[in-house]
């Protein structure tokens, strides 16, 4: 797909990601809208997305347009693109795309069915920015269009350290990093660094772990309590989850951590052998085999559910053949 033929004649475009946007989620929204204003001067284009956490305002360009009150004064889009995200986890931006004359959905979430008149979803591509690269034009690329797609790629790809890292995904993050931003920077700032906060809320993450399943699986939970205690919000629960599967021996891990309302957000991680995203599927929730995540209703035990994806981890292993594991 080469995204300016799906545009011709578009005069107002509307982009948006999932709730809670990470690093790919706000790299592909805001790479795109930068490639759109750049090459359709004339029409106005427009990203909703909540806010963000810090580290992507200073290393993503553009972030000072985001709308994310989710108000706009243009009733119906010419067309509206959905990033990284099904239209249903796009929160205030849901009734815009709606409404959109167009709609176009661009992802590589592999639970994703498509939820658009245009889809362009591929699962086995490491992420959204990936996506993005191969639907714009190269000779319209600048230094800033490269860096929003590069903080994405280093986000969904562990710093290129997961499986979904291939020969492709090396090759346009090389191309990108021509473009002479400070990369080395960027991956610390985005992927390394921690807030004192965020420091102690994964401490105390880590002194409430459990080992499960004689070691091949790490779970936590924190409650909003906790987390309020340490001076800490959701957003600071950030790689916890990444945390606990770098534990020698284990295959995954689950956290959990309480929202408003009651809800608990699970997140889900995997090494080598299970595939998480059947267990969050099972859920309600999606995304894919190595990282996915759902969410446990308020009216649900957080215990009783972890516990059922514990088992359902250790299925997956004991049909692998783990002999590892203890008896079931």
């Amino acid at each position: 797909m080469r995204i300016l033929d799906e545009l011709k004649g578009c005069r107002t475009i509307g982009i948006s990601g999932h709730e809670n946007p990470d690093g790919d989620c706000a790299g592909s929204c805001l790479g795109l809208a930068l490639f759109l204003r750049k090459s359709m001067p004339g029409t106005r284009v427009d990203v909703f997305l909540e806010s963000l956490r810090e580290e992507f305002y200073r290393n993503i360009p553009a972030t000072d347009t985001i709308i994310s009150g989710f108000q706009t004064d243009v009733d119906r889009y010419d067309a509206f693109i959905v990033l990284d995200s099904a239209k249903d986890r796009i929160s205030g931006a849901e009734a815009l795309f709606d409404r959109a004359v167009k709609t176009i959905n661009i992802d590589h979430h592999a639970s994703n069915p498509g939820s658009a008149m245009i889809n362009y979803v591929n699962a086995a591509s490491s992420s959204a920015c990936e996506l993005v690269f191969e639907v714009i034009d190269r000779d319209m690329i600048d230094a800033q269009i490269a860096q929003a797609l590069y903080v994405g790629m280093v986000t969904d790809t562990g710093c290129f350290r997961f499986s979904n890292t291939s020969r492709k995904t090396m090759e346009t993050a090389g191309f990108l990093m021509t473009f002479g931003f400070d990369f080395p920077t960027i991956v610390r700032e985005v992927y390394f660094e921690k807030t004192w906060v965020q420091q102690k809320i994964l401490g105390r993450a880590l002194s409430k772990s459990k080992s499960c399943l004689g070691g091949r699986c790490i779970v936590s939970k924190l409650d909003r309590l906790a987390i309020q205690s340490l001076g800490g919000v959701g957003k600071d629960v950030e790689g916890i989850v990444s945390a606990l599967v770098s534990t020698t021996g284990a295959d995954c891990s689950i956290f959990a951590h309480e929202r408003q309302g009651g809800e608990w957000r699970v997140s889900l991680r995997s090494n080598r052998i299970v595939d998480v995203s059947v267990i969050a599927e099972s859920f309600g929730g999606g995304g894919h085999v190595r990282a996915s995540g759902c969410t446990v209703g308020a009216d649900q035990d957080i215990t009783t559910s972890i516990l059922k994806m514990v088992e359902m981890a250790g299925e997956q292993l004991r049909a692998a053949g783990d002999s590892s594991l203890p008896e079931s």
